[in-house]
């Protein structure tokens, strides 16, 4: 249940409708400025429209914590939070995001306390790798807030957007068990 971006197709189809790339190639060349909320903080960017809200993370704010597992929207290791929603950062484009509140991994803590789910990862061996975490626990918190998740199987469903394939799924889904029954999550 990913939101690849609010309505990013639509915007994306009314642009190319509207844009005549013959008389505007320049426009689709040409860096644009982009103000983002990051984890709190207000940034000003100047990118070319294509640029991904992934990259522009990673490449533009170094914060390489949201990954890029297959740049194609299908294994969840990009995904943040957009104005509390679970999104997938691969498919968004950072123009479209411009005055949203974005929320990283490097965002979910509170002070130098770990957020309940990063606790509860740990305490539930919920990593292998590490590679996924990010978009899993970035997920999660989306899931919690979405309020969908009522059993162990609902969860089960919601997160399957998240790939793991170290095989870590049953400490990730018990982490969040964890937190989600325990209320921590809030």
């Amino acid at each position: 249940m990913f939101i690849a971006s609010d309505d990013i197709f639509h915007k994306v189809w009314i642009l190319a409708k509207t844009l005549n790339p013959m008389e505007n190639e320049h426009q689709f060349n040409e860096l644009q400025t982009v103000r983002l909320k990051v984890n709190g903080e207000q940034h000003e960017l100047l990118l070319l429209p294509w640029v991904s809200l992934l990259d522009a993370l990673r490449e533009h704010l170094d914060l390489t914590g949201t990954k890029k597992g297959c740049d194609h929207g299908q294994c969840g290791a990009c995904t943040v939070l957009c104005d509390g929603k679970r999104i997938l950062s691969c498919l968004t484009l950072a123009v479209l995001k411009e005055g949203a509140e974005i929320t990283t991994i490097e965002g979910v803590v509170r002070g130098n306390q770990l957020h309940p789910l990063q606790q509860a990862f740990i305490d539930h061996d919920a990593f292998q790798c590490g590679y996924c975490t990010p978009g899993q626990i970035c997920s999660a918190i989306g899931l919690f807030k979405e309020g969908k998740a009522k059993t162990r199987e609902d969860v089960k469903e919601l997160m399957s957007g998240n790939l793991c394939r170290c095989g870590a799924n049953i400490g990730i889904i018990d982490a969040i068990m964890e937190v989600k029954d325990g209320g921590m999550y809030e």
